[in-house]
């Protein structure tokens, strides 16, 4: 791939370019921004920049169009990615995952595109309850494959996907790897919570701030891209908020906002009713998703939060939500107000810290639905 698939980001891709016409490269770069910017799409065009050059420039040596052509299917033998695995059944209770155990799945996800999100992953991966995570072995394998020459003579490139993944054992390795990078390799870290890695990792890299992708850029891309009318283009991009993940998740009715929609619904409807014995269900039904599903179920929470607030300001263009999720907050928003809205806020923060740190679901979310029945009251 080449730049031009990047959706948006003009200024992010002028200033990568010119690192290396500049000759000041740095050995590792950390790409942070919102979910669904394209952090991704960006590390993994630049990747190619590196390894083969400009695609848009027309002719080229024959050691170039291999190297593009390689590209192409992912294949480069210098271009390595990491990224979080999890321990399935069939390995042995001394195994930690690598990302070779899960190569080919991970060839099949970004063949499919440079744009993807977690749950995608977890899926191509055939996850149920587990969270996903990079071992220490991973940094040791990572330390062997950089330890060689490069194949091609050019840079060896290391794309390391939500790095904040890490365990510490992982991290601290990697550490040392950035303290004394191998020759020739430059590392690209995609970040969703730059918050969550340790300082020292943060310290030895240069920061590449994504910013929201423009709503024109994402219209525009629905139209060539999607075949997308110029209405219904339009109307996507401003309730996607400059994420082309959200504009997808938007083109599929059946996504799975639409079910946590409706057990957001279900839960402050109970909390109202203070249905002590129906929340507990609740909770258990929740409980049952699986820590990676209901994480992200918490933070759509703290997103209708945030807009059902907004709309008790009566003005549209603060909003975005969908149909649904508007005619949900006519009745609803009311109940979200300045004497409650931040605290509201930080139980759903907290309910998601202590689901990622393996506390008892059950025990989390029907501690946080009685919570809930009583800051609802507050006015």
């Amino acid at each position: 791939m080449d730049f031009s698939e990047v959706i948006g980001q003009e200024a992010v891709k002028e200033r990568l370019i010119q690192m290396v016409k500049e000759d000041r490269l740095p050995h590792a770069l950390l790409f942070c921004g919102p979910h669904g910017a394209g952090k991704m799409a960006l590390a993994m065009a630049f990747a190619c920049y590196l390894l083969a050059g400009d695609d848009t420039k027309g002719e080229s040596s024959p050691s170039v169009s291999n190297a593009r052509a390689m590209l192409r299917n992912w294949e480069h033998p210098d271009l390595h990615f990491s990224y979080p695995t999890i321990k399935l059944p069939s390995m042995s209770s001394e195994h930690q995952p690598v990302s070779t155990d899960f190569a080919k799945e991970w060839h099949g996800l970004i063949m499919q595109g440079t744009y993807f999100t977690m749950n995608q992953w977890m899926s191509q991966m055939g996850a149920t309850t587990q969270q996903a995570i990079i071992t220490g072995a991973e940094s040791d394998e990572l330390s062997r494959v950089l330890a060689l020459k490069s194949s091609q003579g050019g840079y060896k490139v290391s794309i390391i996907w939500l790095p904040e993944r890490m365990n510490l054992t992982s991290a601290n390795k990697l550490l040392k790897l950035l303290e004394e990078p191998p020759q020739g390799t430059v590392f690209l870290m995609v970040c969703e919570e730059p918050e969550k890695l340790l300082e020292t990792i943060v310290s030895r890299t240069q920061r590449i701030d994504v910013k929201r992708i423009e709503d024109k850029a994402i219209e525009n891309a629905l139209i060539d891209k999607r075949g997308i009318d110029t209405d219904a283009a339009h109307r996507i991009a401003r309730i996607a908020n400059g994420s082309w993940l959200k504009a997808l998740e938007s083109l599929d009715a059946g996504n799975e906002n639409r079910e946590f929609h409706n057990m957001f619904q279900m839960l402050m409807r109970l909390c109202y009713l203070r249905n002590v014995k129906d929340l507990k269900r609740w909770s258990e039904i929740v409980a049952g998703y699986g820590r990676e599903k209901e994480r992200r179920m918490l933070t759509y929470f703290q997103h209708q939060v945030r807009e059902n607030f907004m709309f008790n300001f009566r003005t549209p263009e603060l909003n975005y939500m969908t149909l649904e999720e508007e005619n949900f907050a006519k009745n609803f928003a009311r109940f979200i107000n300045e004497a409650n809205v931040i605290e509201i806020n930080e139980l759903f923060q907290r309910a998601n810290r202590d689901i990622g740190q393996n506390a008892n679901a059950k025990i989390v979310f029907y501690d946080m639905a009685l919570k809930l029945i009583v800051l609802l009251l507050k006015k």
